[in-house]
Parts: structure tokens; sequence; C-alpha cells
């Protein structure tokens, strides 16, 4: 009698602990889906971030080419442009958000100086090409601000599951690191250039 209790006891234990054990196994593998669900999101919202400012860097050579016609562009605007591109380029291949960041400062300083122009010459500002160009250059900051503003959140979302506990400990485990936020660290380029038509 006494051999028959302590074998349903030790099976009760046995029982226990195997259910400790599976339902630990089941928390990890949760942990590290939501992980790898944010860590794809964050990825998405830099793609999209991406596509807006590489349609911006497509759409500035239309409009600097339609202003060459009604204004004596300075080369200095052509050249700011190019390496802004090269810049932009070097940093998307490393895969460097904060490198992007500054290769986007540093067009919207270029698109500035153009926009500048603009104003002088009112026979470039009534060109429908122009106006054209510029309704989708706006529309593409739009965009952009709008990607920004979402990937920034979901970077946040990301970081904060990374660093708080219990998932931070999983977290460590499977090596995920911390994403970079979007950042503007320029005051000047803090706002979009101003499109006027």
């Amino acid at each position: 009698m006494n051999n028959l209790f302590l074998i349903s006891v030790g099976g009760i234990v046995g029982i226990v602990i195997a259910l400790v054990v599976v339902l630990l196994i089941v928390f990890v593998i949760s942990i590290y889906n939501k992980l790898v669900v944010l860590r794809n999101r964050v990825r998405n919202g830099w793609s999209q971030i991406d596509v807006q400012l590489k349609r911006r860097f497509d759409l500035i050579p239309n409009l600097v080419e339609t202003a060459k016609g009604y204004a004596n562009l300075e080369k200095g605007i052509f050249e700011e442009f190019a390496k802004a591109r090269g810049l932009y380029a070097q940093a998307a291949q490393a895969g460097n958000v904060e490198g992007m960041a500054q290769a986007n400062q540093s067009l919207g300083g270029t698109l500035s100086r153009l926009l500048m122009v603009q104003e002088q010459y009112p026979e470039l500002k009534a060109n429908t090409n122009f106006q054209d160009l510029m309704a989708q250059l706006k529309d593409t900051e739009d965009k952009i601000s709008f990607n920004r503003q979402f990937y920034n959140d979901t970077v946040l979302g990301y970081n904060n599951k990374i660093e708080l506990f219990p998932s931070n400990i999983i977290a460590n485990i499977f090596r995920f690191q911390a994403a970079q936020f979007f950042e503007v660290k320029d005051e000047a380029q803090r706002e979009a250039p101003k499109v006027k038509f």
C-alpha cells in the first residue's frame, strides 16, 4: 500500500513537472514569435519609408531639369543632389538608418534651394509640368512623414518588448537587437520643405 501511494505521488509530481516544462516552452515560443512579428513590422515600416525616399530622389532630377529651362541654376544644386543621392545609396546598402536619415536631411537642404529658385521665376511656377512634379513631391513628402511616424511607433513597441522583463530574457538569448529610430537631427530640417504653387 505504501509503495502504491509513493508511485501515485511520484506520478503526480512527474505530471506537474511535465506540465510546467510544457507551459514554459509555450511561453518561450510565444514571446519569441511576438519578437519576430515586431522585428518584421520594423523592417516593413522602414521599407515603406525607403520606397518614398527613393521616389523623392527620382522626382528631384525631373524638377531640376524642368527648372533648368527657366532659370540659370547653380552648379552647386546638382552637386549637392548627387552627393545626397550617393550618401543615401551607401547607407541603404549598409542598412544604416541613421545614414539614410542624414542623406534625407541633405536632400532637404538642396530641395529648399531649388524651391527658392522657383520663387524668383514666376514663369517656372506657372509651368504645368513643374506644378505636376511639385504636387507629386508634396504627396511624397506627406507619405514620408506618415511612414516615418509609423516606423518610429513600431520601433518603440519593438524596443520596449526586447527591453521589458521577461521578454528581454528571450530577446537576449536569441540576440534580438534594438532598432534605430528615423530621427531628424538638424533643427532646420525638422519641417518638410514648403511646396508652393
